[in-house]
């Protein structure tokens, strides 16, 4: 099973540039032109939230009209900068949008691999959260799915990152907690896979492991200042790939979207290594 993620899209109505600068757009275009071309073709992609920048149907339209082009099955979370309303009334074909009622979440097979998409946002507000319904969803799919391997995914890192002003807006201590204390009760957890914060990041969590994605556009920059600005940069985009088989469990890889010299060969055709 080979899992692709991204996240953090921010897509804007056609024409806009997000904070005046980065063509998002572009940016995903281009991401979905290297999954296409990817071999082997991931089984499916997951965007981990953020999908659009202000969360209207606009915006959503202009996200569907992008992804026309992607050659993989896709699913959606749901961050900060989204509207569940609007997404659903641009994606009524996607019931999976509406199974898990007030809340974006449910729960799909890829391969021998079970994905509970989780919602952790709040309306009106940056940071995230885990309510108890929603927690209490969460217990019950993963209940439900003991043997299977298991990635949750939901769009706020449920860890502090280091970098002061995108932890004042992670998902919330104490929503992180019971989230922990859950992933740990399920020892086939493969994974906690996030967005939000714009970088590659890995962390112990509940006995397993906790990574978020840098984006197909912009970077948060890397100033693991408690009072570091609110900044971020036109690093490489990137995205993950996670691979997993009964005997390794998931490995995950970074990719960068845009093209690099190479591939160079090691050795020569008599099979030396070249010096």
């Amino acid at each position: 099973m080979l899992l692709a993620q991204i996240s953090d899209l921010h897509i804007k109505q056609p024409g806009a540039l997000a904070y005046r600068r980065v063509d998002t757009a572009a940016s995903l275009a281009r991401t979905i032109a290297r999954l296409n071309a990817l071999v082997p073709r991931p089984d499916a992609v997951v965007m981990t939230g953020d999908l659009v920048d202000c969360g209207n149907a606009d915006e959503y339209r202009h996200l569907k009209t992008l992804l026309a082009t992607l050659e993989i099955p896709y699913w959606f979370l749901i961050g900060n900068h989204d509207g569940r309303e609007a997404l659903r009334e641009v994606f009524p074909e996607r019931a999976e949008l509406r199974a898990g009622g007030e809340f974006v979440q449910y729960t799909v097979d890829i391969g021998d691999m079970r994905l509970i998409a989780l919602d952790s946002m709040q309306p009106g507000q940056s940071a995230g959260t885990l309510c108890e319904a929603r927690l209490a969803w969460l217990e019950t799919q993963l209940d439900a799915a003991r043997a299977h391997p298991v990635i949750v995914a939901l769009h706020h890192p449920p860890f502090d990152c280091g970098i002061g002003h995108m932890d004042a807006i992670r998902l919330d201590a104490h929503a992180a907690k019971a989230l922990e204390a859950l992933i740990a009760r399920h020892p086939n957890v493969e994974r906690v896979i996030c967005g939000h914060v714009h970088r590659p990041m890995f962390v112990r969590f509940g006995g397993t492991i906790a990574s978020a994605v840098p984006a197909p556009a912009h970077q948060v920059t890397l100033d693991l200042s408690a009072d570091a600005p609110s900044t971020f940069t036109l690093e490489p985009p990137a995205f993950a790939l996670h691979r997993y088989d009964s005997r390794s469990g998931v490995v995950t890889h970074h990719a960068y979207v845009d093209e690099s010299d190479g591939p160079y060969p090691f050795h020569e055709p008599s099979g030396e290594l070249i010096i």
